[in-house]
């Protein structure tokens, strides 16, 4: 990921913004894959308008329906927060003719001479690559996209002709985050990416959306561009901080996590780990969480997994799914927003029939499934989907803020806020109150595990412990202190937009 200068940002802005009637609305359906392979290598991969987004387990992810050029051509493109360009496939490019006649981009891939519209803008200039090795290369080039109910009339897109990834994405990022700034080394060279582009036709009237993936088993959730869902949180909406890479320059939705508590039914554990305060990217990009060693440790040990050098990651018997234990993340020092995460979002299954059995020790002959939340040796860390389903998150482009709430599970209500203008805070949220204490190091300690007997009896209903979970959720208890298939992500993320409205997409 890469960021962005407030100024930077608004050169990106072009015309006049026209603002939108109040109650524009359109709705982006995103559905989340059902990932059916077993272990394979690790890969990270004014106006409202909604898109339901669909859970796409297969590959890890949530992927969107849009329509691109003239006519419109359908492609399925995963929606990522991680990464800053739009990017499709090219028809002819090898990875979709591989498999025959049926090709292996089977979410579509993009014939550019089957469209008028279409006109190259910068050839040879699109060129990303990710950290498991996999790349894209070719063009850039504009033309008409469309995306729930929205169109816009001249984007700027990649054109994957040299590409190991069957299926592009949408990124959704800061602008200075998009292949071409890191290529080039020049801010300058940011173009208007989506959001951004949205505020500049006028759909929306500032660079900002909410995230509502909904839980593990539903199929699909929703992005609002430009708005938030009151009717999607629980409790309070908390507006934290975005880290900047450097001074005015923001590269990626980084945030303190500043504790971390495991609880369950035999008791209370608080978590600690030489890294805390720690910075943590909100990345939808990302199935899986990565925190540091230590305290991915602590959280084995309290749930009941276990490092598989086999597997080359934490592995966790799929019964574990009903435990009653949750884990409580806290961000931004104290009394800042809690996100509780209960084990049926984090046991996942690695294959739709059955999967590989534990063939020896305490979980002999038990299914195994991989655990959502992994360990890495250094930053960036990150919080994926298995803590984004948890999570109602809003992402604030233009003040530089993520708000933050425990998510409603499968709501079916819906009440829409539009932010006001380009420079107004997230609405109906309120500061997390001690954010300048987020540089304190909290001391470390040898948590006592008495939450680790709660995690692994399953004796009790799992239901328990999701009420459970959400009942600390409405009052937070104060701090005391892959082998799956997990998105890749972009290796500008390593590197390190604005308007007028809003728009909803449905995840």
């Amino acid at each position: 990921m890469k960021g962005h200068s407030a100024a930077a940002l608004g050169a990106l802005l072009v015309g006049v913004v026209h603002p939108v009637a109040a109650n524009g609305v359109v709705q982006w359906d995103i559905r989340r894959s059902q990932r059916s392979q077993e272990f394979t290598k690790l890969r990270r991969r004014g106006s409202t308008f909604n898109e339901v987004i669909s859970n796409d387990e297969a590959r890890g992810g949530y992927f969107a329906t849009c329509q691109i050029g003239t006519p419109g051509q359908n492609l399925t493109l995963q929606l990522d927060t991680g990464s800053s360009d739009i990017w499709v496939p090219d028809s002819k490019a090898s990875v979709c003719r591989k498999f025959g006649n049926s090709g292996g981009c089977n979410l579509g891939a993009f014939d550019s001479a089957q469209s008028s519209s279409f006109e190259v803008v910068g050839k040879g200039e699109f060129d990303i690559s990710y950290v498991d090795g996999s790349s894209s290369k070719g063009d850039y080039f504009t033309d008409v996209f469309s995306i729930g109910g929205a169109t816009l009339q001249n984007m700027t897109m990649g054109l994957g002709l040299e590409t190991d990834i069957s299926y592009g994405l949408v990124g959704v990022g800061y602008a200075v985050n998009e292949a071409i700034v890191g290529s080039s080394q020049s801010v300058s060279s940011a173009y208007p990416n989506l959001p951004v582009n949205m505020v500049n036709e006028g759909l929306i009237n500032t660079v900002a959306y909410s995230l509502w993936l909904n839980d593990l088993d539903a199929s699909s959730g929703s992005i609002l561009f430009g708005g938030i869902d009151t009717k999607k949180y629980k409790g309070d909406l908390t507006r934290i901080q975005i880290y900047p890479a450097t001074q005015d320059i923001f590269t990626s939705f980084k945030v303190a996590l500043t504790s971390l508590e495991a609880i369950s039914p035999s008791g209370q554990d608080t978590l600690t780990s030489t890294a805390f305060p720690i910075a943590v990217v909100l990345d939808s990009g990302t199935t899986l969480s990565y925190l540091p060693t230590d305290l991915a440790m602590q959280i084995w040990k309290e749930a009941g997994a276990e490092y598989s050098a086999h597997y080359g990651t934490a592995i966790i018997p799929c019964s574990m799914q009903n435990s009653q234990g949750y884990f409580s993340f806290g961000f931004a020092g104290p009394g800042g927003p809690r996100i509780n995460v209960t084990m049926d979002e984090l046991v996942l299954d690695v294959s739709t029939d059955g999967g590989p059995q534990f063939t020896s020790g305490q979980y002999k002959g038990e299914t195994i499934c991989e655990f959502g939340i992994q360990n890495i040796s250094s930053s960036p860390y990150l919080l994926g989907d298995t803590f984004l389903r948890s999570a109602y998150v809003v992402y604030d482009l233009v003040n530089n803020e993520v708000g933050i709430a425990q998510t409603d599970f499968n709501s079916t209500e819906s009440n829409v806020v539009a932010f006001a203008s380009m420079s107004a805070t997230i609405p109906s949220a309120t500061v997390a109150p001690s954010q300048a204490e987020v540089t304190n190091r909290p001391t470390v300690t040898v948590p006592a595990y008495a939450a680790s007997k709660g995690f692994t009896d399953l004796s009790a209903s799992g239901t328990a412990a999701s009420t459970s979970a959400e009942q600390n959720a409405a009052t937070p208890t104060p701090s005391r202190a892959s082998t799956g298939q997990m998105l890749v992500v972009s290796l500008t993320m390593l590197l390190t937009a604005v308007g007028s409205g809003l728009f909803v997409a449905i995840l």
